[in-house]
């Protein structure tokens, strides 16, 4: 991607070396990791395991209650990571820059529907952060609260999409981000309210299938940013959109499924197939239009 010349977006929150906190789970929409680290905050049970076993090891449970200090286990070394709070780096600026473009994007669709696009605020964080949708750790990949209309990122996530996931390339990540983007702009046009609604009274198993719904919905609207950005003509390179497409087959339930617990239980799926997320990345990225992207009508999916 060529973003040397693109106007960075000023709704980038740098918490990097921040301490985070612990909270209770709220209406989280978003990409989680393989290998069964999926999302959730920490309940009252977990958290007083948590507070013996430090005391057992000699450590202060306050530190993590107050938000002081690093958590670090004996033996286990501290990582410095690059850029902290207030400090920009070359990763936090590729991040600016590429939500910048989803504005800029979403600010004509909605133009075009006669209605203003109020951008959401990307927060950087690592290892944990309080949300108003309770904790958000790196574990659980990126997130969107619709409490604070923020986006949640651990910037580790962006190094298991191309190591663990095989999804290298900076338009992968820039997908992502856009994936999450989705989620705000299904949230200012009430479709997580909605959905979030009925999920609470459906089982299980229709409660997942209109997971997918709602999470493909976001990739389609991440390919409506794609079109957007490619219709310009001066930011794409050769090899981008198959980064894009290559993302979002990496992360379907069923290829993660395979990887982390070797079988597939379609009806435990929340986020959908890989053809799934393929299909609709693309039919984003071809129509750009709204309308094309109603996931919770369509059958089949």
């Amino acid at each position: 991607m060529r973003l040397g010349g693109q106007r960075p977006s000023r709704n980038v929150e740098d918490r990097r070396g921040q301490g985070g906190g612990f909270g209770f789970p709220g209406g989280r929409s978003g990409m989680r990791l393989p290998m069964g680290r999926r999302g959730g905050g920490i309940g009252i049970g977990g958290i007083l395991i948590l507070m013996a076993v430090m005391w057992l090891l000699g450590l202060n449970p306050l530190d993590l209650l107050t938000g002081g200090g690093q958590f670090t286990l004996p033996g286990q070394q501290t990582v410095e990571r690059p850029g902290t709070a207030g400090e920009p780096d070359a990763r936090s600026d590729f991040v600016a820059r590429v939500l910048g473009t989803t504005e800029r994007a979403w600010e004509k669709v909605f133009a075009e529907q006669g209605q203003q696009y109020v951008p959401p605020t990307l927060a950087l964080f690592s290892d944990s952060t309080q949300s108003a949708c309770g904790l958000g750790a790196a574990a659980m990949g990126p997130f969107y609260c619709p409490g604070d209309q923020k986006i949640y990122i651990d910037l580790s996530f962006f190094r298991d999409l191309e190591t663990r996931l095989g999804a290298p390339g900076d338009f992968a990540e820039a997908y992502v981000i856009a994936h999450e983007v989705g989620h705000h702009v299904q949230n200012l046009l009430g479709t997580l309210q909605q959905t979030t609604a009925e999920r609470a009274r459906l089982p299980e198993a229709e409660a997942n299938e209109l997971s997918v719904r709602v999470e493909l919905q976001a990739d389609c609207y991440a390919g409506i940013w794609a079109h957007a950005i490619k219709q310009e003509g001066t930011i794409l390179e050769e090899g981008d959109i198959e980064e894009g497409l290559n993302a979002a087959s990496a992360i379907g339930d069923d290829r993660l499924q395979k990887q982390s617990q070797g079988r597939v239980v379609p009806e435990s799926f929340t986020h959908g197939t890989s053809e799934q997320r393929v299909r609709w990345f693309r039919r984003g990225m071809e129509s750009g239009e709204l309308d094309d992207c109603d996931t919770l009508r369509a059958d089949p999916l």
